[in-house]
């Protein structure tokens, strides 16, 4: 899960993993698997940025996990 903002402030955490595409025009908009769009205070770069720190503490956990036993 990654935390994003509104536009009004409100920030909210979605599943990084039914995120379909994200753009931005100018406003960065998440589109969801579901269809829902979502625009947000975050550029693309830094939704993406979010997205890849979300996936590696994922591997990492894994990792850890693997290696203790």
């Amino acid at each position: 899960m990654i935390e994003l903002t509104k536009l009004n402030n409100k920030k909210f955490t979605v599943n990084a993993d039914i995120i379909e595409f994200v753009e931005e025009t100018p406003d960065t908009v998440v589109t969801l698997t579901t269809g829902h769009k979502i625009i947000v205070k975050e550029t693309r770069q830094e939704v993406t940025n979010l997205v890849k720190l979300y996936r590696k503490s994922l591997y990492n956990d894994i990792l850890e996990q693997i290696k203790e036993g």
